[in-house]
């Protein structure tokens, strides 16, 4: 209404103004043009010849001639361009990312969704569906077609968009209130929508729909033309009667439709029924949608382009030689918008959030996608991420593969349950060989000590102290001497120990040997063969290390990958083939041991002890067997406590083993430790 009112009000002030103009409200019954793209043509006369020039006020499609066309039209609006890249920043603010598109059915609509369409992909947004609204001008056409395409139109309360982008003209939202209003009729639910729509859309309302709910339109977001209140526009409204006719055949229509009443009419025509207009009506207490009391963004193109081509008419018909420029108006005020609490979500699915990426969905748009957790190590920081990232290396994921948490320096401390078991394994058995081996010394006169060569005895005793002392070696924070230490001193000391075993094996066996008559073995009896023996298998072992520190030593070095959120400090073998070339030596000199002392196992000597040397070495055997695939599974500190524990028990196995039965004798039976004694069982073994 306020747009044709602003004209009425400048052609009294402005006379000279000839123009002619549609108009851009809403009555119902008489068909008027309605379009927003609205034309004042202006007639000059200069020097004999007319002259046109023409102002739009409303939007304006451009064809691929239009300068040719309208090389004299000037526009009021904005560019529509600069509204739909607002449009798309406001969806991505939102993350409104699955939006419905809803556009009159006109050659604006097309270039509509042809710009749009690809603007919105190039952005990360797609759209659900595109509906197109009929561009209706009546209201029997408003529901006729309504009836015609309900089922189309369907698709907007199934869809899944929470968002619908709106672009057309007043017509076609008198028809889309029809659709909205006869929803309910056929069941279908509430929209429950977000609406964007641009400045060329406007609420105005037919007069059927002036008691209408608009609560399906609350929270629209609308891009509106800038509007200021010209000086004495309001009071110009207040003023406003239907007794005004001079130019405006429209005011009686209006007020009737309004205000719900008839004006009277001149005799001999027949009233209607509706209650009589005073006249004295006030539009100030119409609804906002009927009549707004100020400028809106509309009526404001009308107003600029009508004081546009007054003032140039003023000009000329002043004839002044000082040519008048337009006045801008006043900057455009920016009003604060206060951020939503609370917005819906638009999206096709789901937000793919922290610890997710973003799985492409086949046949289905780029907006659509699954939801994939982050493989093991890797992690996504953010909501929608397309790949999830790796830590860096001194860096874990976390348990909801969120974010990155610093990795702990892990070694076998002394101060944790396992080092402390382990150090108290070692002291105990350290304490207790050094037992038997005083318990030898003291008692080095005895039978029992001097049967099987007593030096090699004490020498095995003393290997294996050193060998529960190197179980120290390997907890602790490792450094270059202990890297350097730890597995060498292990493999000589174990070596000289497997040494001493086999060395006491053949000693029986040669012995048993060189006492019968006539036997060439007495010459090989002695300790020379034994320590011989000692010294060359202990020998090659320490060849073996010593090649190894000097090709490719152990050293300290830090393990990122192979125990998730530690960083294993740990003793680098360098050569994996030198570390296996030790233990396989050791595993030889078990071997053999093993076999000689179950040949020996029955042999008919006094204090034998080939058949504890085979127990011993059966036990021995099982550890270092049962070490290898063990070592192999376990990784970090545990892998460090495995060849502790190895070393622990296999030297507990040979003390025990070996030595056991000696002690019980001294310690607790000592009237077996008799030469009487033993000159009495070697009888009885002749006997048997």
């Amino acid at each position: 209404m306020n747009a044709l009112c602003g004209i009425e009000h400048l052609t009294r002030f402005f006379p000279l103004l000839c123009v002619m103009t549609s108009a851009t409200l809403v009555t119902a019954g008489k068909r008027r043009k309605e379009s927003l793209f609205a034309v004042m043509n202006v007639f000059l006369v200069q020097k004999g010849r007319f002259l046109t020039r023409q102002l739009t006020y409303g939007s304006f499609l451009p064809g691929q001639h239009a300068k040719m066309q309208y090389p004299f039209l000037y526009q009021m609006v904005p560019n529509e361009a600069h509204q739909h890249i607002g449009v798309v920043h406001l969806l991505q603010h939102f993350g409104w990312t699955w939006v419905g598109l809803i556009a009159v059915d006109d050659d604006k609509g097309d270039r509509f969704i042809q710009t749009i369409v690809p603007m919105l992909s190039q952005n990360g947004i797609c759209y659900s569906f595109i509906l197109r609204l009929p561009k209706w001008n009546y209201l029997d056409e408003i529901i006729d077609l309504a009836v015609q395409h309900f089922d189309s139109y369907t698709i907007a309360f199934e869809a899944t968009a929470k968002v619908f982008f709106v672009y057309g003209e007043p017509p076609s939202f008198q028809g889309l209130r029809v659709l909205l209003f006869a929803a309910p009729f056929f069941s279908l639910p509430p929209l429950g929508r977000v609406w964007i729509v641009t400045s060329h859309w406007d609420f105005a309302s037919l007069s059927v729909q002036k008691d209408w709910d608009l609560q399906s339109f609350h929270g629209t977001i609308s891009f509106t033309a800038h509007s200021n209140q010209p000086s004495g526009f309001p009071k110009f409204l207040q003023m406003l009667k239907p007794s005004w006719e001079k130019g405006d055949g429209f005011i009686q229509d209006f007020w009737e439709q309004a205000f719900s009443c008839s004006l009277e009419m001149s005799m001999g025509q027949e009233k209607n029924q509706k209650k009589t207009c005073t006249g004295e009506e006030n539009l100030g207490s119409l609804p906002g949608s009927v009549f707004e009391m100020s400028m809106t963004g509309h009526s404001y193109n009308v107003y600029n382009a009508v004081h546009a081509v007054a003032l140039s008419l003023h000009a000329i018909y002043k004839s002044s030689p000082n040519e008048r420029r337009l006045i801008e108006g006043e900057k455009q005020f920016s009003q604060k918008v206060q951020p939503w609490q609370v917005y819906p979500l638009s999206m096709c699915n789901d937000n793919c959030y922290p610890g997710y990426s973003r799985k492409k969905k086949e046949g289905e748009k780029f907006c659509c996608y699954d939801c994939a957790p982050c493989p093991e190590g890797m992690v996504s920081k953010w909501k929608d991420m397309d790949a999830c990232a790796n830590c860096p290396e001194d860096q874990y994921p976390n348990k909801e593969k969120t974010q990155c948490i610093p990795k702990v320096p892990s070694y076998l401390s002394y101060k944790e349950n396992l080092g402390v078991s382990l150090v108290t394994l070692a002291i105990t058995f350290s304490f207790l060989t050094t037992l038997v081996l005083l318990t030898f010394v003291k008692h080095s006169d005895t039978p029992i000590v001097k049967a099987n060569n007593h030096t090699l005895t004490y020498i095995l005793l003393i290997s294996l102290l050193l060998c529960f002392l190197c179980s120290f070696l390997f907890i602790g924070k490792p450094g270059k001497a202990i890297c350097l230490l730890r597995q060498t001193a292990f493999g000589i000391v174990f070596s000289v120990a497997l040494s001493s075993i086999l060395a006491k094996t053949i000693t029986v066996v040669l012995a048993f040997m060189a006492t019968k008559p006539g036997s060439r073995m007495r010459k090989w009896v002695g300790k020379g063969l034994s320590n011989s023996i000692v010294l060359s298998c202990s020998f090659v072992q320490t060849g073996i290390c010593t090649l190894w520190l000097r090709t490719s030593p152990p050293f300290p070095d830090t393990d990122m990958h192979s125990v998730m959120g530690e960083i294993v400090l740990e003793c680098n073998e360098g050569s994996a083939v030198m570390f296996y070339c030790v233990l396989g030596y050791m595993g030889f000199l078990a071997i053999v041991s093993f076999f000689v002392a179950f040949l020996a196992r029955k042999l008919p000597d006094s204090f034998n002890e080939a058949k504890f040397i085979t127990f011993s070495m059966l036990v021995f055997c099982s550890v270092w067997l049962t070490f290898i695939p063990t070592y192999q599974s376990t990784k970090g500190k545990y892998m460090v406590a495995v060849e502790s524990f190895s070393i622990l028990s296999s030297s507990a196995g040979l003390l025990g083993c070996i030595f056991f039965p000696k002690c019980y004798i001294i310690v607790l039976r000592p009237e077996l430790n008799s030469k009487a004694q033993l000159i009495n069982r070697k009888k009885l073994r002749e006997k048997q």
